[in-house]
């Protein structure tokens, strides 16, 4: 069983091929289009359609019958595949109109069109490789973006609009810019008038950001790549906005701060909401789409930052704001001007508004995310059943996708109807513990060999997190503990353990993160021995090794140098040494500006000087992707150059041609073996 695990993990993208996803219901609520590959191991995704009454599925549309067997991307695309962290191929996005009858999609740079109801696809004209094809409300017309400029196609006709062109080589028009893609979880650059007969589009200049070169080493007959990032304290690309109308008519809607954040234009206005630069003023703005001109309808403010919600702004169709904001110690859904949920219950982002009907997640136990409607004053939990749950809603029909510790994948439910999940089984069944672990009772997560019988005898350890703010590892779902229970069944126990920073506990929890990344290893230090204070007998705290990918990496990497009384080999993949490398949004949210002092601390090349001759002793592997354009392959060779000239031993495994995700089949498979190698070895395993 736990051979193949790595394969298989590969093959099937960490279980994620053949999972339904994108839904998108039609306004009456009989029918639900969504993405899903054909089976567990295909990475081509297909677009279908399932009837609700019926429960029938239906293929809309096939790449590979439309000749799209190896896809030839732009460059635009395949950075915004990975600032979105798509890893399948095929019909990866699509939009529709508003009654959802047609929907486009871009394949292999062509722009397609396909009929709902009769289904199959044709190719439209484009002036060139298209990006981010949406419909307009009214299925009349397509714009896409193709070399930086925005288009227009009227699809009866065939007849084309350069609405938008750039006026140089660094300017864009109807793309998000990088900052927006990869922090914000902004994917487009423009929106269509309800009407369809103009649209709000992003003007992005990346002029004023550092060029930097992402160069390959193993082909040193290739030009380094060019790439504009914007690095803490360095200038963001210049984001400006206009109305343009379909006959280039343009009005510029101006804004005051740094970052815009998202915009929404429906059958109530235009709005726009804007965040400065250190993330703690936020504003809801109004637009004139005539005029320009800008109304404040809403400022919040925080002392540290100030998170992106997304979902919102939103109406109910009375024209009342539906908002995200903090009060009481909460994440609170705020309806109007009143927040409608309690403080205790901590919103995580709204997923549609049907009507008068608030559909949204929320977190009670920080390792749940459940499904509740507000309406007509009354909040209700659509979903009870322990696991994570996601959905979306129209026509008084709520489809749910859920997860779960007792159940296999995702299954996913509209009415009476279930959509197929065609994943591949793992072949593992997590034996996984959540529990409230050490002096702040972090949520966390253990788990065991199946084979280990408790209290027969100590087993290494393996710390697993991730680690870092606004993301967790420790949900009710199995999929969240695959790759820890192989690793369990190598025999280790493994700890997964979330600490300050991470969401589902308030805004409190979250802030202690502000100005020090650090106390994330406080806080794994305190998990691991509130883990054996559960588990006496069962682990062994003198082999203790720490593995992560990301900040993960950071925080293995700054465990073995800051902690080697307590962790005895870390695997650092991709991590952040110098948080000065990485982008502005980021790390100013949590460190600040680098002139305020706060970067040092949280560095690991000051540590590389350091220690003893125990702290030179740890072994540590660093792992990179030499095409990284998001945690730049600098900050392995800068932390490796400082140990090595302290004469510090340690362990460099360069990827070449592989970026922030690994999606590489054979890379992922043997980046695990490689991995359980190295720490056996460390952790001087036999056996």
């Amino acid at each position: 069983m736990t051979e193949s695990f790595p394969r298989l993990h590969a093959r099937t993208r960490r279980f994620t091929l053949g999972v339904p996803r994108n839904f998108t219901i039609s306004p009456d609520g009989g029918r639900v289009t969504f993405l899903r590959t054909r089976s567990g191991t295909d990475p081509v995704t297909c677009l279908w359609e399932l009837d609700v009454a019926s429960g029938a599925e239906r293929l809309v549309v096939d790449p590979l019958a439309l000749g799209a067997a190896d896809e030839d991307l732009p460059p635009e695309e395949r950075a915004r595949r990975e600032r979105s962290r798509e890893s399948a191929g095929g019909v990866v996005a699509y939009a529709t109109d508003r009654e959802v009858r047609r929907a486009v999609f871009a394949l292999s740079g062509d722009l397609y069109l396909t009929d709902l109801a009769s289904g199959g696809a044709r190719r439209l004209p484009a002036a060139g490789p298209v990006i981010d094809p949406r419909l307009d409300p009214t299925g009349a017309r397509v714009a896409y973006v193709t070399g930086g400029a925005l288009h227009v196609l009227e699809i009866d006709t065939g007849a084309g609009t350069l609405l938008a062109e750039p006026e140089g080589d660094l300017v864009t028009y109807g793309l998000a810019e990088f900052i927006a893609a990869e922090e914000m979880g902004r994917m487009r650059g423009y929106w269509w008038s309800p009407s369809g007969d103009r649209l709000l589009v992003a003007r992005v200049d990346e002029s004023p950001v550092t060029l930097w070169h992402i160069a390959d080493p193993a082909n040193p007959d290739r030009q380094p790549v060019p790439q504009r990032y914007p690095a803490a304290g360095t200038a963001n690309a210049e984001v400006t906005l206009h109305v343009i109308g379909l006959d280039g008519a343009r009005t510029a809607v101006p804004f005051e701060q740094e970052y815009l954040v998202t915009a929404a234009w429906d059958a109530h206005g235009l709005a726009i909401v804007t965040l400065s630069r250190d993330q703690r003023t936020m504003r809801l703005l109004s637009a004139d789409p005539d005029t320009g001109e800008t109304t404040l309808l809403r400022e919040d403010t925080d002392p540290a930052w100030l998170d992106i919600v997304a979902g919102v702004p939103a109406r109910l169709s009375d024209g009342r704001l539906v908002w995200v904001a903090d009060a009481d110690g909460g994440h609170r859904l705020v309806v109007g001007d009143e927040p409608v949920t309690p403080p205790s219950l901590q919103v995580r982002a709204v997923l549609d508004v049907d009507g008068d009907t608030v559909l949204f997640q929320a977190s009670g136990e920080p390792s749940e995310v459940h499904l509740w409607t507000y309406t007509a004053g009354t909040i209700s939990a659509v979903t009870t059943e322990p696991g994570v749950h996601s959905g979306r809603r129209a026509g008084g029909v709520t489809l749910v996708a859920r997860q779960s510790l007792d159940t296999e994948g995702t299954t996913v439910t509209v009415g009476s109807a279930s959509i197929n999940s065609l994943a591949e089984r793992p072949g593992l069944e997590p034996r996984v513990s959540l529990v409230r672990a050490g002096s702040r009772e972090l949520s966390t997560a253990i788990l065991l060999p199946s084979w280990h019988v408790p209290g027969s005898g100590p087993l290494p350890v393996l710390m697993d997190p991730y680690g870092g703010p606004h993301a967790q590892r420790v949900l009710s779902a199995r999929r969240m503990f695959l790759e820890s229970q192989w690793w369990a069944e190598q025999g280790f126990a493994v700890i997964v353990a979330d600490g300050r920073g991470t969401p589902g506990r308030g805004p409190a929890f979250e802030r202690e993160m502000l100005h020090d990344f650090t106390i994330s290893l406080q806080d794994q230090v305190d998990a691991l021995q509130g883990a054996a204070a559960l588990h006496p007998g069962d682990l062994d705290l003198s082999r203790v090794a720490i593995r992560g990918w990301s900040f993960g990496g950071y925080l293995a990497a700054l465990a073995v140098l800051r902690r080697p009384d307590v962790f005895h080999a870390a695997v650092a993949g991709a991590p952040v040494t110098d948080w000065r490398l990485y982008d502005t949004c980021y790390t100013e949210r949590y460190l600040g500006h680098p002139d305020e002092g706060h970067y040092e601390r949280s560095s690991l090349l000051g540590d590389a000087e350091k220690g003893d001759t125990e702290k030179l002793e740890r072994p540590l592997l660093l792992i990179h992707g030499l095409a990284d354009d998001n945690v730049v392959a600098a900050h392995t060779l800068r932390l490796s150059s400082a140990l090595l000239a302290a004469g510090r031993p340690h362990t460099v495994l360069p990827l070449s041609g592989v970026t922030h995700m690994t999606p590489q089949e054979v890379v992922a498979e043997n980046l695990l073996l490689l991995q359980l190698d190295f720490l056996r070895k460390s952790l001087n395993i036999t056996g």
